[in-house]
């Protein structure tokens, strides 16, 4: 595996598109690390202090993701370095989006990522650009398809990926309006802990969770957690955090998540931040679902959850370990070694597997048939991971195996 992973690592980018705005100090970059199956795809994202070396390495990590959500296309991302809390934020997305409008009508699709919304920003300002759908260069690179066909698909696409949740089951509030988007990723995270345990024989209910980021991601695992009988423990978030040892119930977690501001935890009884540092990681838990921000989680962190129980890890962040290197870096390699971690290609796969469904021929649009199709497609993966390597360690290392015979 790490011969394939060297020769994957090292491998140069098809094509690098650099961008210097007019009217900012905004840098951008598009990482295509190969058009296989004739297109590439990865969202956006914004942040201050962003480097090309950063875009490359999630690129990358989108490639991977591929193999397992599909459609078998190369990976891709865009970065753009610029403070998101800058007001001249949409001027920066408008000439962005402009630049690169030419690779998204032709080979390359995009959706939202850090900092960046898919349907409130990407996918009205993408169409002031002329580009039908952020992933229309999907369309035409990959699929090839009639233009009536391309207009039916885009167009289920579109409805399929704002749709708001009618189903309670899948949705903390259904008044609210949440849509697929909202919800679907960190629901991945959490039925990817659900399917490991049944795999291998076990249950998930009762187990303790910590999750980490009170985002989007980690807000909707901590909601399905609860859900599905798990103990959230703790939770902590850029701000501060929340310890219960017994757990929270479903209905906290569900208020918890209906009174974030934002992707911020709001509580009448938060700890700060340097106080949750310090207690959080040594708190008795099973379960850690770490959805925040890439590269955060370090070795000292890893080794007193392992120290107090820890079995299984369900990655909600791209690369969560604080290595260097862009996948399997020494942190991530010794967590491998020594409990069941499930790698972010599988268990954050679910907008990248809701993109997918929706280019597939006249599909159920119903929130049962796309949140099953994400959770069938996770199942499978680590199906095939257990059926490899029925062992609960060294599963972050038989999947980046199966994953690079297909891409090299």
């Amino acid at each position: 595996m790490k011969e394939l992973l060297h020769t994957y690592e090292n491998k140069s980018p098809e094509i690098v598109f650099h961008w210097n705005d007019s009217e900012t100090d905004a840098e951008g970059w598009t990482v295509i690390n190969s058009l296989r199956g004739g297109a590439a795809g990865g969202g956006t994202r914004m942040r201050k202090g962003l480097d090309r070396n950063e875009v490359l390495s999630l690129a990358k990590t989108m490639e991977v993701k591929f193999t397992v959500s599909g459609p078998s296309i190369g990976g891709a991302k865009s970065g753009i370095n610029f403070d998101p809390q800058d007001p001249r934020k949409k001027g920066v997305l408008e000439r962005w989006y402009a630049a690169v409008s030419p690779l998204l009508k032709s080979y390359y699709g995009t959706g939202g990522d850090l900092n960046v919304d898919e349907i409130h920003e990407v996918i009205p300002i993408t169409e002031e650009s002329g580009v039908w759908h952020p992933q229309e260069g999907v369309f035409e690179g990959h699929f090839k398809p009639t233009i009536a066909d391309k207009i039916n698909r885009i167009g289920q696409l579109r409805q399929g990926v704002i749709k708001v949740i009618e189903n309670p089951e899948y949705s903390p509030d259904v008044s609210k309006k949440y849509t697929v988007a909202d919800m679907i990723t960190g629901y991945g995270v959490a039925v990817a802990a659900k399917h490991f345990y049944d795999i291998n024989d076990s249950s998930i209910k009762g187990k303790r969770v910590v999750v980490q980021g009170f985002g989007n991601v980690g807000a909707a695992a901590a909601f399905y957690f609860a859900q599905m009988g798990a103990k959230v423990v703790g939770i902590i978030d850029r701000v501060g955090g929340l310890i219960n040892k017994d757990g929270f119930s479903f209905k906290q977690i569900t208020d918890l998540y209906l009174n974030k501001n934002g992707n911020t935890l709001i509580a009448d009884s938060l700890i700060p931040f340097e106080e949750i540092n310090e207690k959080i990681w040594s708190l008795q838990t099973e379960i850690f679902a770490p959805c925040a921000a890439s590269r955060l989680v370090t070795q000292n962190q890893i080794d007193q959850m392992i120290s107090t129980g820890l079995e299984v890890i369900t990655c909600g962040a791209n690369v969560p370990f604080a290595d260097k290197e862009i996948f399997f870096g020494s942190i991530m390699e010794d967590t491998d070694q020594k409990v069941s971690l499930i790698p972010d290609f599988i268990s954050n796969c679910g907008m990248a597997r809701v993109f997918a469904y929706f280019m597939e021929r006249k599909v159920q649009m119903t929130d049962e048939a796309i949140f099953n199709d994400t959770s069938e497609v996770i199942k499978k993966a680590l199906q095939t991971v257990h059926n490899n390597n029925p062992k609960k360690t060294g599963i972050s290392e038989t999947a980046f195996e199966i994953a690079l015979r297909q891409l090299i």
